[in-house]
């Protein structure tokens, strides 16, 4: 029996790592064709670059110069930290309300953020961009508060999982001892929930940094682009597109959000586990 796990076990494992394989090599492909001249990465995508082929640094140069990359990233990086910032403080804060204050108006704002994550966006585009313009959130800290709004259902889903986890005498104790609701919940609850927060922080981070389709719809484009935003800038007149700088500025753009998932990665399944279980 134990061999026949073993052996099961060593054919799940080597068709999982060529599942792994297929999704990291889009990312070697990018990073290789990001050292090619032009005309190669058309016709010789799958080929390492030789001596004829290759270029050093310069794509990434001239994508940096030609999408004003570090504007973009800046930008990028302040809407995308204060998002999900703002997405774990006031979702943790609902999921924890929700679950301690059992009412129909409770109940009713659990339910709201379960129906948000099955309304397609599409559906949503149109009366989105007029209301942000109406409102004048057209600018980095205004699209912030849209995020919070696109990201509270999930994220409150996760966080109410948890709560039920989380001993009520604790919080007694706490109140016992002269807390505040407040105190209670930032010096007590919110240190408890790390494991969901962290897991949290890296699927809002990564879809926020990744994110094209809200920014464009949102932002005044003449004086703010995100990354994504600002690599469409590479197209130019009758479709042509500049795949050199495209490639480099790529590279640069997925760097920080695989630094920061592989720094967090290891508390993904601890906070998942640790939102399944119910007390």
């Amino acid at each position: 029996m134990e061999a026949k796990k073993a052996k099961h076990g060593g054919i799940l494992t080597a068709i999982f790592t060529v599942i792994s394989l297929l999704w990291v090599f889009p990312i070697v492909l990018i990073v290789i064709n990001s050292f090619k001249k032009k005309a190669y990465i058309t016709r010789r995508p799958f080929e390492i670059p030789t001596d004829k082929m290759f270029v050093g640094i310069e794509n990434y140069i001239n994508g940096i110069e030609k999408t004003g990359f570090f504007d973009a990233f800046w930008t990028s990086l302040f809407i995308t930290v204060f998002s999900v910032l703002a997405i774990i403080i006031c979702c943790s804060m609902t999921a924890w309300y929700i679950m301690r204050v059992s009412d129909v108006f409770t109940k009713s704002i659990y339910y709201l953020c379960l129906f948000a994550m099955i309304v397609p966006f599409q559906m949503v585009m149109y009366t989105l961009s007029k209301t942000a313009n109406m409102l004048h959130l057209g600018n980095p800290v205004g699209i912030v508060v849209v995020y919070v709004g696109f990201g509270a259902g999930l994220s409150v889903f996760m966080f109410t999982g948890f709560v039920k986890s989380i001993p009520l005498e604790i919080e007694e104790a706490a109140m016992i001892d002269g807390c505040t609701p407040l105190q209670t919940f930032f010096q007590v609850v919110l240190p408890i929930m790390k494991p969901t927060c962290i897991t949290v922080t890296i699927l809002q981070a990564m879809w926020v940094w990744n994110d094209y389709l809200l920014p464009s719809l949102v932002l005044d484009q003449k004086k703010y682009r995100t990354i994504p935003m600002a690599v469409q800038y590479l197209k130019g007149g009758y479709g042509s597109v500049d795949m050199g700088a495209m490639m480099g500025v790529l590279v640069l753009s997925i760097i920080p959000i695989i630094i920061f998932y592989l720094f967090c990665q290891k508390y993904i399944i601890e906070g998942v586990v640790s939102g399944a279980v119910k007390g």
